[in-house]
């Protein structure tokens, strides 16, 4: 069975351009090769920003006198994006697709006593492989000041401060979809580490490794020229070493990073990321191991088994 899936994000006022430009799709390119720009059309939105983000953000602050200390740092907008799997879109059709993703925004609007004035953005992408909602909001507590008066604050960290925040939340989404009649499995139990996409890229010299791939040396060599191979064979070596460093430094600083945001809980509640988007730089970073296990023709054991060598 399928599951009901709710993820959150924090976001400082710096981050807000490029969430805007991400989920509004106004990027000329994507990097995301599911991102199918023929199908933009088919996205639609349960509430469209009139402005960028940040001048949302502004506007809503000033217009409803928002209380809190605004700074560099601090946490200003969340993201919760809200799907299922591919084959359970497919299964209940277009129609039912959108009142999924209806019902998910009206579940955020009330949640905590939101209130839907403080949502930024509601995109749901079609675009992609599987359907996901984008759903951008301020992060308002409902409370009084020193003088008793009752006000709207802007407080990520107090919006969040239960101790199991996202269990609760996972919880209380998975009672509301299903109660609309979503025949679906509660999401993962658990408080998973989660790391924003541009942090694990940062940890696992993402960039370094796109740069390797890009400038393969491997290429068709026709030739009976033992010099020539042996010159190849050489390059090929050390790519292929190169490739495996990245791998191995990749794991022990994704390890390391983890140990870090279990003994920090207010830290692995900010810093959470996209489930799929890691998935898919984990698949890249398993391409390469591939490369080393098929240009060498090396069994894969063979080849786990001197990765787990020099992790020791």
């Amino acid at each position: 069975m399928s599951y009901a899936i709710i993820r959150n994000a924090n976001y400082k006022v710096k981050n807000l351009s490029g969430l805007y430009r991400h989920n509004e799709r106004k990027n000329t390119n994507y990097s995301n090769n599911e991102i199918k720009k023929e199908n933009f059309a088919n996205n639609y939105s349960f509430k469209m920003p009139t402005s960028t983000y940040e001048k949302e953000f502004i506007s809503l602050k000033e217009k409803y006198n928002l209380k809190g200390q605004i700074k560099q740092v601090s946490n200003v907008v969340c993201e919760f994006i809200i799907t299922s799997d591919k084959h359970f879109f497919e299964d209940i059709g277009q129609e039912e697709t959108r009142r999924y993703f209806k019902t998910a925004y009206d579940f955020v609007a009330n949640y905590k006593s939101l209130g839907e004035k403080y949502i930024l953005s509601a995109k749901v992408h079609m675009d992609e492989t599987t359907p996901h909602m984008h759903m951008v909001f301020i992060p308002v507590v409902h409370t009084k000041d020193e003088n008793g008066n009752k006000i709207d604050k802007i407080a990520c960290s107090e919006f969040w401060k239960e101790k199991h925040s996202y269990r609760h939340l996972q919880d209380n989404f998975y009672s509301y979809i299903t109660k609309a009649g979503f025949n679906l499995q509660r999401g993962n139990s658990k408080d998973n580490i989660h790391i924003p996409i541009e942090t694990l890229k940062d940890i696992t010299e993402y960039n370094n490794i796109k740069f390797e791939m890009e400038k393969t040396p491997i290429k068709d060599l026709v030739t009976s020229d033992m010099q020539l191979i042996v010159a190849q064979n050489k390059k090929l070596v050390k790519y292929c070493n190169t490739l495996r460093g990245y791998y191995i430094k990749s794991i022990r600083a994704i390890e390391k990073y983890g140990q870090l945001q279990q003994e920090n809980t207010d830290l692995k509640h900010e810093n959470t990321n996209l489930k799929d988007k890691n998935h898919k730089l984990s698949n890249y970073i398993y391409k390469v191991f591939e490369i080393i296990i098929n240009v060498f023709q090396i069994p894969k054991g063979k080849i786990i088994k001197e990765i787990k060598n020099h992790m020791i």
